[in-house]
């Protein structure tokens, strides 16, 4: 089955080829590309996404993106045009009458190429920035229109977790994953425990009261003066920290002298100790608060303790995480453990989930970690998602597909 897979929930503009088989008991995925626009640079300016800027972006990249991703996977063919009378203009205008941008562009460009060979669109609708989310339906709705082909509605979040099941070759095995599993999905938005009993059969068993950590770390880098997204930025200096031999001097600080000093940078580890799964890292931001300002009345340079303290919000954080999943494995006998988001590129994370997962399970249960390149949103784990629905004739009728920000996995 060939899949066109959209991806317009936050930031990233992408599209994406995937030729997938095996169904649901064995599904197999060759990624034929996966071409992701970012806006961060537009964005940072502001600290953080401008749902209507990038509503904005949107309209602008589409059709230059699916151009590449049809270019890339050998589905572009402009040597026999579409019959206009298949355009249905009034019809288009109505479906993209919203995004005027994009239709102008549409107009131009999808009567030159010849209908790709493809089985279904999958496209994301949530949750995410519903203006962000629309222009990627819409334009899903509209090439469903014109050239006839099927559409699958795909939760963000899926996404995500079959995210790791492709491999940095862009090809997955042909394993089977084994269920029970447990997923932890962790970016800016969502920090969440996931019971897998089968694919499509989800339950969050755990997830934030308040902040993301993802939305953590970028409070608390923005707090230390550090570039948005904040996540990365944290992880640099955290894991600089790490290689500074004791004797390395920072400001007028060797590391040996700094990790003497109670400047009070040891940091909680909010509900590592409760019965649930469930999350919390506004407290953890607030102490970052209160340790920021303790340092400054005593008249501390903050900058020479950065990476120290970068280091401390990041492990606090990741410590919480690896319990609460190791813990969850545990209990409902998950015979694989799943980690997804954009904090799954996190270094630290994911060398400490696997020292707990050998720790702890040997080799009865398997951990499944993505490639760096697929923790941020993609349309190639649309792809795979929807590839898990079109299988199982999960098709979605155009009229009823709407954009749902806060839609639950």
């Amino acid at each position: 089955m060939n899949i066109l897979a959209i991806e317009t929930s936050c930031d990233e503009t992408s599209v994406a080829m995937l030729k997938a088989k095996g169904g649901l008991k064995n599904p197999s995925f060759d990624v034929l590309s996966n071409i992701v626009l970012s806006q961060v640079k537009l964005h940072a300016e502001w600290g953080g996404v401008v749902p209507n800027l990038a509503k904005r972006e949107h309209q602008a990249n589409l059709i230059p993106v699916l151009k590449k991703a049809l270019e890339k996977s050998g589905f572009y063919n402009e040597k026999q045009k579409m019959k206009n009378e298949k355009l249905q203009p009034e019809i288009l205008n109505s479906v993209l009458e919203r995004e005027p941008e994009l239709l102008e562009q549409f107009l131009k460009f999808i009567p030159t190429i010849k209908p790709p060979r493809i089985d279904a669109i999958a496209v994301t609708i949530g949750p995410g920035l519903e203006p962000a989310l629309w222009v990627g339906i819409n334009f899903a709705k509209a090439l469903s229109l014109v050239w006839n082909k099927p559409m699958v509605a795909v939760n963000h979040m899926e996404g995500h977790i079959v995210a790791s099941l492709l491999k940095e070759k862009m090809k997955m095995k042909n394993e089977k994953v084994g269920f029970p599993a447990i997923a932890l999905l962790v970016s800016g938005g969502h920090t969440e425990l996931a019971l897998i009993k089968n694919w499509g059969d989800y339950k969050i068993i755990g997830e934030t009261r308040d902040d993301a950590v993802g939305e953590c770390f970028d409070k608390c880098a923005r707090m230390l003066g550090l570039p948005y997204p904040g996540g990365p930025q944290i992880a640099r200096q955290a894991e600089n920290y790490k290689k500074y031999p004791l004797t390395f001097r920072m400001g007028g600080w060797t590391r040996r002298e700094m990790e003497k000093e109670a400047f009070n940078l040891k940091l909680p580890r909010p509900m590592i100790d409760s019965k649930d799964y469930d999350f919390s890292f506004s407290g953890l931001k607030t102490a970052v608060l209160y340790m920021l300002k303790d340092m400054k009345e005593r008249h501390v340079n903050i900058g020479d303790f950065t990476p120290m303290i970068c280091n401390e919000i990041q492990q606090s954080a990741v410590d919480v995480l690896v319990l609460k999943t190791i813990k969850a494995a545990k209990e409902f006998g998950a015979k694989s453990i799943i980690l997804g988001g954009g904090v799954a590129a996190n270094k630290e994370l994911r060398a400490q989930i696997k020292k707990a997962v050998a720790r702890e399970f040997a080799k009865t249960t398997a951990l499944y970690l993505p490639s760096t390149k697929l923790t941020t949103d993609n349309a190639a784990m649309i792809g795979a998602a929807g590839y898990l629905h079109a299988t199982n004739g999960d098709f979605a009728k155009p009229e009823k597909m709407a954009a749902k920000g806060n839609l639950l996995l």
